[in-house]
């Protein structure tokens, strides 16, 4: 039985030993992107959100700071209906769509959520033998991104302004180890946040008590059904830095989040 269980948890870590991610990755003001990588399914997966009124742009590869966002390389972008696999044409010029689109809808937040943001996941495999495509390569230890926003709500591929665009050179792909499934683990989203945000935990919650920066005591929030994944709203509060206890059965513990 012991031979058994021993087996069956190399086979979990062996698993687990299969994926890189560059982790939440802020790009610009309530715009993030995760990417996965699972070198067992050969398979990536991208994690976008930003604002739901616009369209936002993701470029991967390999390239230098100042030369990203250039001609032919590989770029994917929302346009409020789906996840855009094309080809950049330069600065001032809109991407081409590819002929094929290679990314697969995962999934796809409300159209209008509460928080005024969008999250969409979707996923393509390693290498789509279009040559077009940025093929992904599990061994290397970094990737580049540069990226790009509508400055206004709209959908119309035009300039999107110095401030609306950016790089996130170098950006580490860690292997990941045995998934932490304690509040530890917890993620508030957005962050910062204008009132609103996601509690999204790895296991029950059942209060969440907020505190200011000094450790004053402002509320306390209980989480119904002790569901894993509350919405939580303190519009009102002064702009600022807070505390938020997160308390189950078994354990605490403290996040900060910024309200602007």
């Amino acid at each position: 039985m012991k031979k058994t269980l021993l087996i069956i948890s190399l086979i979990s870590l062996s698993a687990f030993a299969q994926q890189k991610s560059t982790g939440l990755v802020n790009l610009l003001s309530n715009t993030t992107a995760t990417l996965l990588l699972n070198n067992t399914t050969q398979t990536a997966t991208l994690t976008l959100s930003g604002p739901n009124d616009r369209w936002f742009a993701l470029q991967f590869g390999s390239f230098e700071d100042g030369d990203g966002m250039v001609d032919g390389i590989d770029v994917v972008y929302w346009n409020n209906v789906t996840l855009v696999d094309a080809s950049h044409n330069g600065v001032g010029i809109a991407p081409t769509p590819d002929t094929t689109n290679n990314w697969t809808l995962v999934s796809n937040s409300d159209n209008t959520p509460s928080n005024g943001l969008r999250t969409i996941v979707f996923s393509r495999p390693f290498n789509t033998n279009d040559t077009d495509d940025y093929q992904f390569n599990f061994s290397e230890a970094s990737i580049d991104f540069a990226f790009a926003r509508r400055s206004t709500a709209g959908y119309t591929l035009n300039s999107h302004g110095f401030s609306n665009r950016g790089y996130a050179i170098n950006t580490p792909l860690s292997t990941l180890g045995v998934e932490d499934f304690s509040l530890r683990a917890t993620q508030i989203y957005p962050n910062p946040s204008n009132g609103e945000f996601l509690v999204k935990a790895k296991t029950t919650l059942q209060k969440i008590n907020i505190y200011s920066q000094t450790g004053a005591f402002i509320k306390s929030v209980e989480v119904k059904n002790e569901t894993d994944a509350p919405e939580v709203n303190v519009k009102g509060l002064q702009t600022g830095i807070y505390l938020l206890e997160l308390v189950n059965e078994t354990e605490k513990s403290w996040k900060k989040i910024i309200i602007n």
